[in-house]
């Protein structure tokens, strides 16, 4: 055997120990090290895309059943200094559950947790989390399903408004709408406001005209929870230009009648009546007699 055999078959002998020894090695991987590159490369894309937007917000779980704890974990790409997360949750009806503030930590993330125990997160559904800091613009959402609990269908009654306007606690509002949908109103009596859930599929203009009875010193329009500028007031006209994805227009004023305004009057001047005459009797009593 020359030289030239020689080293050919040393060669060929070291490839096959080789091969065999990475076929061992790869046997010896463990499991879940299966699909390690894939994660990581998951794992690099989802960084890369929150660190392009301004704010991002996720949960735990898509699913929850009632009585349960969603944490929500979310990042920011810069932190503002002296501006906390704003945590608003929507439940299936278009109510707010929740509203809470978060501080954002040194890393820009930010976490909090939401129990679902209570009687506004009773029913099932899809409830929205939303997520601002310190603008329109930096604005996030997520979305989870809440199950075991009650149904939110519910009997309806017609509506005895006619064309142009909405029903808002049972009164008729006239209104007028430009690229969106008026979806419900009702009127918040704690607030003094009319809420005007919409669905703008872009941007466009509400004008609500509500009569003195149902409101009056209008003053301040919110859009999505934010004080809005974009408003044309003239006594109780308000026009408002909102902006594509709106989903609630709140229009305050100093006055919005009480959804029992009657009954509450009736008891009240039931009460006075009451204490003047108790108060009459209670003086006659003590007067001397002669």
């Amino acid at each position: 055997m020359n030289s030239r055999t020689s080293f050919a078959l040393l060669a060929v002998l070291t490839a096959v120990g080789t091969l065999t020894m990475s076929s061992a090695y790869a046997a010896e991987l463990p499991p879940a090290c299966v699909g390690c590159a894939q994660d990581e490369a998951k794992a690099s894309a989802k960084n890369a895309l929150m660190q392009a937007l301004p704010i991002s917000v996720w949960t735990d779980k898509e699913e929850y059943m009632h009585n349960e704890i969603i944490t929500v974990t979310g990042q920011v790409a810069n932190i503002a200094s002296g501006y906390p997360v704003t945590v608003t949750v929507v439940n299936p009806l278009n109510s707010i559950v929740t509203i809470n503030q978060i501080v954002v930590a040194d890393d820009k993330s930010f976490e909090t947790t939401l129990n679902t125990a209570g009687a506004l997160w009773k029913y099932d559904g899809t409830y929205t989390i939303k997520v601002n800091y310190g603008s329109v613009e930096k604005s996030s959402k997520a979305q989870v399903e809440l199950i075991g609990g009650e149904a939110t269908s519910k009997p309806t009654t017609p509506s005895k408004c006619g064309p142009g306007q909405i029903t808002a606690s049972g009164q008729c509002i006239p209104f007028t709408i430009n690229g969106g949908v008026v979806k419900s109103a009702t009127l918040n009596t704690n607030d003094k406001s009319i809420v005007i859930n919409i669905d703008a599929k872009s941007d466009g203009t509400l004008t609500v005209t509500p009569t003195k009875k149902v409101q009056d010193g209008i003053f301040m329009v919110l859009v999505d929870g934010q004080e809005w500028d974009d408003v044309e007031i003239d006594g109780n006209k308000v026009t408002v230009m909102f902006l594509a994805g709106a989903e609630k227009i709140e229009i305050i004023g100093t006055f919005v009648i009480p959804e029992f305004g009657t009954i509450a009057a009736m008891i009240l001047a039931v009460a006075i009546i009451s204490i003047i005459a108790v108060s009459a009797k209670s003086r006659l009593s003590i007067m001397p007699r002669y």
